[in-house]
């Protein structure tokens, strides 16, 4: 039940949905680099961010998929970095991670706050994380694969 209530899909309020729809578009283009290069610029843009809290990285996921089509569907790349630049228009940055797992290989991205995955579905625990941009003043260690 908590699963439906975190991924269900509001429609933002006309500013909210302006700032969704420029980091989606942001989004997009960030996701067309190779990963050392989406690894640098992320860096970048999280300097001077404090951490993200769970309910705003999850509104911020939510606000995402409610204005794009793509990000509600199958492009977690593309929906994980417009959340993580969403979340950073507003002052903080989730933990970004970046992963894959083995049987059967999958590759899959997504934020992660105060220790928790944002709006994800369970079977994301088994994703093993390969690329991690935490805010500064996080840890550095893993929280929600293991």
């Amino acid at each position: 039940m908590s699963q439906v209530l975190e991924n269900s899909a509001v429609r933002p309020p006309l500013g909210r949905r302006v700032a969704a729809r420029a980091a989606v578009g942001a989004a997009r283009l960030i996701a067309r680099l190779p990963p050392r290069r989406i690894r640098a610029v992320l860096h970048l843009l999280r300097r001077g961010a404090k951490p993200a809290e769970y309910a705003d990285a999850l509104r911020a996921r939510q606000e995402v998929t409610a204005i794009s089509t793509l990000c509600a569907g199958r492009y977690c790349l593309q929906r994980s970095l417009a959340t993580a630049l969403l979340c950073r228009l507003g002052g903080s940055w989730p933990t970004w991670c970046s992963g894959v797992r083995t049987s059967p290989f999958a590759a899959h991205a997504w934020v992660e706050a105060e220790g928790r995955c944002v709006g994800e579905p369970e079977d994301t625990t088994t994703y093993r994380a390969l690329i991690r941009v935490p805010a500064r003043s996080a840890a550095a260690t893993p929280v929600c694969p293991r």
